[in-house]
């Protein structure tokens, strides 16, 4: 870790962090439709939604194909 790199995740991240955060590619994460926070002229991923999203998602043989998981119902997809 160096000398300026925080000993935990921030809370809001740019895309190519909040990409590797989801272990997805950049134009993965913006195909998902996400919202993002604005602060100044950056727009950020929250933390707490990326969170939110990876939850939502089906587990392995848990979920069947025709079922509506969580997260399609939380971001209407």
């Amino acid at each position: 870790m160096g000398k300026h790199e925080p000993a935990f995740a921030p809370r809001l991240l740019p895309a190519p962090e909040a990409a590797h955060y989801l272990g997805i590619s950049e134009t993965t994460l913006r195909g998902l439709g996400l919202p993002r926070r604005m602060l100044g002229g950056k727009r950020l991923y929250d933390r707490i939604t990326l969170d939110e999203y990876a939850s939502g998602l089906p587990v392995e043989g848990e979920v069947d194909d025709d079922e509506v998981s969580k997260c399609d119902k939380i971001f209407g997809t």
